[in-house]
């Protein structure tokens, strides 16, 4: 039932910060233990010649544990005048244990405390993922004062500080390099998946507004900083970093209520004070028809169990759960009623790529020794070479030749210099080798021809990172890197295609070449690149127009943002940054983004047993209120549709429990 799951986000706030004497998972704990009392007390009623007292003592403890959190709410809830499904489970629970009939008020708490109790479990989302977020930024910063330096908080830090960078340690504010180049790991900000090459900005520059400053020159609060040692102008303060408006945007969105929140909201507002003002009426009918107070009594308290049924308060939880218990089998967590609810009506995906759509990791695409270069000559003396380089690059050029191509190590080269946003060279065999971009091999005197020119053209527009090799004064080769698709991407995306998703569109920090590429290689519909963190969220909310349902997939904190803003936000686990995880509905545990079609189908599925469930017990109400009212029915004869019906409603939603997509 979408009230109970409204009703519970809603609520929650309410009492729950609170904890108890279980800490956070008390609810929880006495949900549980209202259910051990309440099948206790019937077994002593049933099965054993106990006295009645015995019982009746279990249902008296099995409604105090599933009623104390329900009651709390409900008060709060009534001292602002609002009368919610709280109220009603309540004062049916009441009414059931005056007519005597205490099993069935204990099982109305138990499943309804159960069902309260497992929605607030999955909340807290938002606390933790802002908390998550914050832990990104290093606490303190080693700034230059005069001749010394001095290690101050990063809250303390001022508008033109200058703060060193250590290498292998993170930048702790967003600046300009003003001394020393590096590459920095900016991916948990721009989603990037190689490095980027950092340089100092030229003396004595007039600078620019910080947005205008080439992206060579400036770093982010949070990202890594490679193997050299920096020294960074600060240019914004602590509160205005990049990582800062990442907790500011998350925090905006999470506090939005979803639109099944606020449809819930309407359907309380008239069902329940219907309910009471129909209840209180019919204790009065003893003044209008000819029968005594306790038969006018009997039959309103009969009318508001009607209207309470246990069918009702489990149809909603039982299929989620269920639900959720198959995608977990699966790989796949999902967070909640809501997510698994907004799933099913998806048409539109974005996707992020590095790590989701790709590896996450550069990988050797081609070799091309030219000039009559012996191929595995080459590959011995590219391999020597950049496995003296400690570059992300060289490690995954030299990881892949060893790996590939089973190219041993001869260690023949020496004196290795890295030459900053160019390339490496080497002494190799008495001789002197060259790795690197056209500028290097003009250094070098080495001449690069129209053909490999066109060749370099052809390998970048399929979004490689192309490396020029010369010996000597000869061009011996060019070697290509880039982050490949997952091998299940493409089968993936043609199978979201056909189980009905319009649109699969790439949101990148990596050039839009780049992600053209990758694009075409595996059957996107779009891709969008060159974005940061707010790029992709103003990406969202363009695609979520006309009321759009759009998932975003992704795996860094850079996806943060425009996850949280999205209709579901799905996060690639095991390469995924904790605020991902935290600010995501869902989470592909495995890693493998071929759970998606599944996890799609999974809702469709169970949106359709949960509409079935509604009906059901809405049918029941619709039947059982009108033969209370006018007495067709007793407390025994609704006690045991209720409890056939609460019956039907499970056995449905298990169903979900064996639920696989067909190919």
């Amino acid at each position: 039932m979408e009230t109970v799951q409204s009703q519970s986000k809603n609520s929650s706030t309410d009492h729950h910060d609170h904890g108890g004497i279980f800490g956070e998972k008390t609810e929880l704990y006495f949900a549980i233990i209202s259910g051990f009392f309440f099948f206790l007390g019937l077994i002593l009623s049933k099965l054993t010649p106990l006295p009645e007292w015995t019982s009746h003592s279990c249902y008296i403890a099995a409604y105090f544990f599933g009623g104390y959190y329900t009651l709390l709410e409900a008060i709060v809830k009534t001292r602002k005048g609002e009368f919610e499904i709280d109220f009603l489970m309540i004062a049916a629970a009441i009414g059931a244990a005056y007519i005597d009939s205490w099993a069935e008020g204990a099982l109305l708490l138990f499943l309804f405390s159960l069902g309260h109790a497992l929605e607030h479990h999955a909340l807290n989302k938002a606390t933790k993922s802002i908390e998550a977020l914050g832990e990104l930024s290093p606490k303190t910063a080693l700034v230059r004062k005069g001749s010394t330096t001095e290690v101050v908080a990063v809250e303390d830090l001022k508008i033109d500080d200058i703060i060193i960078v250590k290498p292998n340690s993170q930048i702790s504010a967003d600046g300009v390099v003003i001394k020393g180049s590096s590459s920095v790991d900016q991916s948990s900000i721009t989603g990037e998946s190689i490095p980027i090459d950092k340089t100092a900005i030229a003396p004595n520059t007039k600078l620019p507004k910080f947005e205008e400053i080439d992206s060579s020159n400036v770093v982010y609060t949070g990202t890594l900083n490679g193997d050299n040692i920096i020294e960074v102008k600060v240019l914004k303060l602590s509160k205005d970093t990049t990582i800062s408006r990442l907790v500011k945007m998350v925090s905006e969105v999470e506090t939005k209520k979803s639109p099944t929140q606020l449809q819930t909201k309407k359907f309380e507002k008239w069902f329940v004070p219907a309910v009471i003002i129909m209840v209180v009426a019919l204790s009065f009918a003893h003044l209008v028809i000819e029968e005594t107070v306790r038969e006018s009594l009997y039959r309103a308290i009969s009318v508001l169990v009607a209207s309470s049924p246990c069918a009702l308060a489990i149809s909603t939880p039982s299929a989620v759960l269920s639900a959720i218990a198959r995608a977990a089998k699966k790989g796949v967590l999902i967070k909640g009623g809501r997510a698994l609810e907004d799933l099913g009506s998806l048409r539109v995906i974005a996707f992020d790529k590095t790590g989701t759509l790709t590896e996450g990791k550069p990988r050797l695409t081609n070799i091309i020794p030219i000039n009559g270069f012996d191929k595995n000559e080459f590959l011995e003396m590219v391999l020597d070479v950049e496995s003296l380089s400690n570059h992300p690059l060289a490690r995954a050029i030299s990881k892949d030749i060893n790996s590939e191509y089973g190219i041993e190590n001869k260690h023949r080269s020496s004196d290795i210099q890295a030459i900053q946003g160019k390339g490496i060279r080497a002494r190799y065999n008495g001789g002197n080798v060259f790795i690197g971009n056209v500028e290097m091999m003009k250094d070098a005197k080495i001449t690069v021809g129209s053909e490999i020119h066109q060749q370099m053209d052809e390998l970048l527009q399929y979004g490689n990172t192309v490396m020029l090799v010369g010996y000597n004064e000869t061009l011996i080769g060019l070697i290509s890197v880039m982050d490949v698709p997952r091998k299940l991407a493409s089968q993936t995306l043609a199978r979201l295609k056909k189980i009905g998703i319009k649109q699969m569109i790439m949101l990148t920090g990596d050039h839009q070449r780049v992600g053209d590429s990758i694009a075409k290689q595996i059957g996107l519909t779009d891709a969008k690149g060159n974005l940061l963190p707010e790029d992709k969220v103003k990406a969202i909310e363009e695609l979520q127009k006309n009321n759009t349902k759009v998932a975003m997939v992704g795996d860094g904190v850079n996806d943060a943002p425009a996850m949280a803003i999205s209709t579901v936000g799905i996060a690639m686990g095991a390469a995924g940054s904790d605020v991902a995880l935290e600010t995501a509905d869902v989470a592909l545990m495995s890693d493998k983004i071929q759970s998606l079609p599944f996890v799609i189908g999974l809702s469709r599925e169970s949106r359709r047993i949960i509409k079935q469930n509604l009906w059901i017990s809405m049918g029941v109400v619709a039947l059982l209120v009108p033969a209370t009212i006018f007495g067709f029915a007793n407390i025994g004869v609704a006690v045991a549709i209720h409890e056939g019906s609460t019956l039907v409603v499970v056995l449905n939603a298990l169903r979900l429990l064996r639920y696989d997509l067909k190919e």
